[in-house]
């Protein structure tokens, strides 16, 4: 497979790359916008920004567009530290806004007056992190044959929304775990024995309107004594504010969740986009502040019984804020048109409306809600419907997640608790035009579960301090529930995980983490038993 291509996005969307920059230019705010490169996903700046949020410091979050860029950090930052002055929080919210500040130090002083900036700025280490792992294991395979019974209708309610299948119709689902209990690791894959990892990022500013970053990685891997170097990330972004535009490779999330999300998450490895998308919130008037980030990039090469195929993928999100309790958004991911389909223009028309054998598309669609209660002591309840497919419009063959979050258990916000659930339709990521499915690089965009899976998992957190964080993890699977066939048995997996990040020195922080589970019927078949056990180890700076 050959690796995605950016320059072919160039030339999809020159006219709607002009246009957005140009109402962009217009939108309110732009003159104190501050381009700015992006939080990683896995950096614990995010549970400190959710902590404060608990604490009723910020009052302006979004959490369904990630990653954050560090302006955005510091805008929110800004928000807790004056309300934190103004008497709420207490010592734990006072640390974890000092912390926090460390990681966006340029931003969080450019924040009032971004014509400040200077004309050019770099970091050459502004982020590295050192990773070791052990895994004794095999990690499971999703290439399996799935029952479609077909006849969906809504919220499991009626039918005829597609056509009922005959008893034996089945789908073959694709993709692979990956590496047990490092699951959403930019693709990063590891093998049994030791792996080292190590990555680096650099960056560099000119003037407040543009920003740049590169992260080299480099893995060695003892089984096959083999070493590999990528560039995990590196971007280019113009902009800031209201609006930006990032080419280059990147990862992205969509959705509330903190371990599923169905439409756009960073277990895959990251891909090469063009993005257009709102760092910080917008205002729209009576219906409150809007965030949005749209995604255009090409996924794998590959050799189907039906022909080469490359499609281009699409990924948009909207959240909408009409309250400060209240998040909405609305998620589509989408494969389309290359080599091998009908790449007319009235197959294009018909992919929009979806649920047609004869389009050239493959699309996922969905609304989501998150509520904090602040009488629960800003308990958050949050949930996505995703369908694979539409008709008219409205998006069928449902999946779900849904979970909670308690940050604070304890009045002192020291101990918190999270639950999410995750259930994945028989069909979800197939596809009969793309039959590799919603795949890059062998792994899905998407859940890092899978297709047909339903998944819970359980989180407890401790905070001694802000860099001395204690997490007990419980993780239930079940594959075959939904959409077995004659011959496979009920899989399920039962595991524990825990992680404890500490400070090591100064700027430097340490992680250790340690997973055991147990596999039945491992891969669907009867008797099987397999128990994998992952160790993984980090040494960060300011990662």
């Amino acid at each position: 497979m050959k690796p995605a291509s950016v320059t072919i996005a160039f030339s999809r969307i020159p006219l709607i790359a002009v246009f957005c920059l140009l109402s962009g230019m217009m939108l309110p705010g732009t003159g104190h916008a501050l381009s700015s490169n992006n939080i990683p996903l896995d950096s614990p700046v995010y549970a400190y920004l959710e902590k404060l949020v608990s604490f009723g410091l910020i009052r302006s979050d979004f959490r369904g567009i990630r990653p954050f860029s560090k302006a955005e950090a510091a805008r929110l930052l800004h928000e807790a530290e004056v309300a934190q002055a103004d008497g709420e929080g207490n010592a734990l919210s006072a640390a974890l806004i000092e912390e926090a500040r460390s990681y966006v130090k340029r931003e969080y002083r450019l924040r009032e007056e971004p014509g400040n900036a200077p004309l050019f700025a770099m970091s050459p280490i502004s982020a590295s992190r050192l990773r070791y792992v052990y895994f004794t294991g095999v990690p499971r395979n999703y290439e399996r044959l799935v029952h479609d019974p077909g006849g969906d209708g809504v919220f499991g309610i009626g039918s005829g929304l597609r056509p009922v299948n005959p008893p034996d119709a089945t789908v073959l689902q694709h993709g692979s775990e990956g590496t047990p209990f490092l699951e959403n690791n930019e693709g990063t894959v590891y093998r049994r024995g030791s792996n080292v990892e190590f990555r680096t990022s650099a960056e560099a500013w000119f003037t407040r309107y543009l920003s740049l970053l590169a992260e080299p990685q480099v893995n060695y891997f003892e089984n096959g004594s083999s070493a590999e170097l990528r560039l995990n990330k590196g971007y280019l972004k113009l902009g800031g504010g209201p609006f930006e535009i990032e080419v280059g490779r990147d990862a992205n999330w969509f959705g509330m969740g903190t371990r599923s999300a169905i439409t756009l998450t960073d277990n895959a490895r990251n891909l090469d986009q063009v993005k257009i998308s709102s760092p910080e919130p917008i205002s729209v008037g009576f219906l409150g502040a809007l965030k949005y980030a749209f995604v255009l990039s090409r996924l794998d090469r590959t050799e189907t019984s039906a022909g080469v195929r490359e499609p281009y993928f699409f990924a948009g999100k909207v959240s909408l804020k009409p309250a400060s309790v209240v998040e909405i958004g609305i998620n589509l991911g989408r494969q389309f048109a290359g080599p091998g389909v009908d790449n007319s223009f009235g197959s294009f028309m018909r992919g929009l409306v979806g649920g047609t054998d004869n389009d050239n598309s493959n699309s996922l669609a969905g609304i989501e809600l998150r509520v904090r209660i602040p009488q629960l002591r800003n308990t958050e309840i949050y949930g996505e419907f995703s369908g694979e497919d539409a008709a008219a419009f409205w998006p069928i063959v449902e999946s779900y997640v849904g979970g909670f979050y308690v940050p604070r258990l304890t009045d002192d916000g020291r101990n918190d608790l999270r639950f999410e659930y995750f259930l994945g339709n028989q069909i979800l990521y197939t596809n009969g035009t793309f039959p590799e499915g919603y795949l890059y690089r062998g792994l899905p965009l998407g859940d890092a579960q899978g297709g047909a899976t339903q998944d819970f998992f359980v989180r407890y957190g401790h905070w001694f301090s802000p860099r001395n964080v204690l997490y007990l993890d419980y993780l239930h699977t079940d594959r075959g529930r939904v959409g077995r066939v004659a011959g496979q048995a009920l899989e399920q997996t039962n595991g524990g995980r825990i992680t404890w990040n500490l400070p090591l020195y100064k700027c430097l922080n340490m992680s250790a983490m340690y997973g055991w589970e147990q596999v039945d019927n491992f891969d669907l078949v009867e008797g099987v038993r397999q128990v994998n056990q992952t160790a993984r180890f980090d040494i960060s700076y300011r990662y």
